[in-house]
C-alpha cells in the first residue's frame, strides 16, 4: 500500500514538471489583445506578464535601517486602579 502511494506521488510529481517551457503564443486562430488606449503598439506576451510598479511596489521603509529611539510620552499614563 505504501509503495503504491509513493509511486503515485512520484508519478504526479513528474507530471507536474512537464509544463510548457516554450514561449507564450496566442491560441490558434486567436490574436493578441488590442493595444491599450494611448499605446503606440500592441504589447508582447512578455510585456503583458511583467508586473508594473503599482502591482508590485517596492518596499520603501526598511525597519532595521530606519529604527530610532522613541522619546518619552508624558501622556502615556497607567490606568487608574
Amino acid at each position: 500500500m505504501k509503495h503504491g502511494l509513493a509511486l503515485g506521488f512520484c508519478v504526479a510529481l513528474l507530471l507536474a514538471g512537464c509544463g510548457a517551457a516554450s514561449s507564450l503564443k496566442p491560441a490558434e486562430g486567436r490574436s493578441l489583445p488590442v493595444a491599450p488606449y494611448g499605446a503606440k503598439e500592441t504589447p508582447t506576451p512578455a510585456q503583458l506578464l511583467k508586473p508594473t510598479n503599482q502591482e508590485r511596489p517596492l518596499r520603501s521603509d526598511e525597519v532595521l535601517t530606519n529604527s530610532a529611539e522613541r522619546r518619552s510620552d508624558e501622556f502615556s499614563l497607567p490606568p487608574p486602579n
